[in-house]
Parts: structure tokens; sequence; C-alpha cells
């Protein structure tokens, strides 16, 4: 099985959208496979898992399935067949019975994590200045003013919710570990992907290395996608 007979569907977390994976798809399509990134509503954690089934349905398989940060519940949460194995861009990990929220406040964060609480619309928003001091720090101050100016808020629906068994217990998947993550700290991305027994990679980088490091991004995903090919 050639690599370019995989294909990847890209899960965007909270508080942003498909373009966030937009040099990642670039990256992927100059090594000859082809990726689209799934449009979540950010709505409940159900609904997100549905609409990437819907996005499933319309590639043919095998599909590595990657996922950012909330995403990472979504993408363990899909019932798709074609899903081969999954890829964790700092994300979270729930296992089942855990909540997206019972990780992501498993540990201490770091001094320059905004303090978060939905609105009186029960949606949760992302501070503006936290996309320079915390989401982004290591992206440029054109792209951090374009990620707060597009950002998408989420529910509390999306992360109160105990997940089912999580699709990394039957499937093969990698983990990028960003060191500099401010909003998920590394030790807590380090927890999750060791007891889901990943092939983990780290880099020195922050919360949205598809944007500041895409690079790095495209190498783990290609790394999955030839352990298709080889069988690993």
């Amino acid at each position: 099985m050639p690599e370019n007979t995989v294909r990847v569907v890209l899960a965007h977390g909270a508080w942003a959208d498909g373009s966030s994976w937009s040099k990642v798809i670039a990256g992927l399509r100059s090594e000859g496979v082809k990726a689209v990134a799934s449009p979540l509503p950010l709505t409940s954690l159900a609904d997100d898992a549905a609409a990437l089934d819907r996005t499933l349905e319309r590639v043919d398989g095998p599909v590595v399935v990657v996922g950012h940060a909330y995403a990472g519940a979504v993408i363990a949460s899909t019932g798709g067949e074609k899903v081969a194995s999954l890829v964790y861009v700092t994300a979270l990990a729930p296992d089942e019975g855990e909540t997206v929220a019972d990780v992501f406040y498993r540990t201490e964060p770091h001094p320059r994590a905004p303090e978060l609480g939905p609105d009186r619309h029960g949606l949760i928003w992302l501070p503006e200045e936290a996309f320079a001091g915390a989401f982004a720090q290591q992206a440029s101050p054109q792209e951090q003013a374009l990620l707060a100016a597009t950002q998408r808020p989420l529910t509390a629906a999306c992360i109160g919710v105990p997940v089912g068994r999580p699709a990394w217990r039957d499937r093969p998947s990698w983990f990028l570990v960003a060191e500099e993550d401010r909003m998920i700290p590394a030790e807590n991305q380090r927890f999750m992907a060791e007891r889901m027994n990943a092939r983990v990679r780290t880099a020195p980088l922050d919360h949205m290395p598809m944007v500041t490091a895409p690079h790095v991004v495209v190498d783990i995903v290609m790394e999955a996608a030839r352990g298709l090919v080889s069988g690993r």
C-alpha cells in the first residue's frame, strides 16, 4: 500500500477552526498525501464526534485522524471503521468515564494560562490577550491577531460529559508533546501519552504547532501514515 493511498482527516480544537490546519494541509500535499479538515460545531462532544464521522464518510480509507487539544477527545469518540491510526497534537485524551475537563485540569495551570468560564449564553471564549500570552506565544503578532479575530467558542457540554471507550485503546496512536504549551502543560500531555502507549515525539513548541511549526506536525503525521504502509 503506497503512502499516497492514505488519507488524513484533521480535527481542530477549541477557539479555532479548520483554517488552523492550512499549513499542515499544504505540507502533507507536498508529500503526496491528501488531507481535509473536519468542521466541528463545538456545541457538544457528541455533536463534534458526529461531525467528524460525517467527514470520514466522504473520505476513502485507510485514514489517519489527527486531533488538536480538545479534539483529542473527539477523534477518540469516532466510530468510523476507516480510522486506522490516531495522532494527538498537544491534545487531551480522556479515558473511559473521564471528561475533557478532568484531564485538562489534572495539573496546575501555567501562570500565563487564562481563567476560563462560560458567558451568559453558555459559551466559553478565550480572552483576546491569551492568544499572545498562552495560546500561540510563538506565532507572529499578525497570526495571533488573526487567531483571536476568528476564534470559535465551545460550550460547557463539550468538556463536562464522560467519554466512552476511547479509540486509542484499539488503534495505534502517536502523540506530539509541546514542551512550551501554556494551555495544556507538557507534564499532563506526557501522562496521557504514556497511558495510551502512544509513540511520543517532543519539541519545544507552543499550543499551536500547526501554525508555529507545521513541519513538525507534518513529520509525525507522515510517520503515522508510513506506519500504515509498513504495517507497524
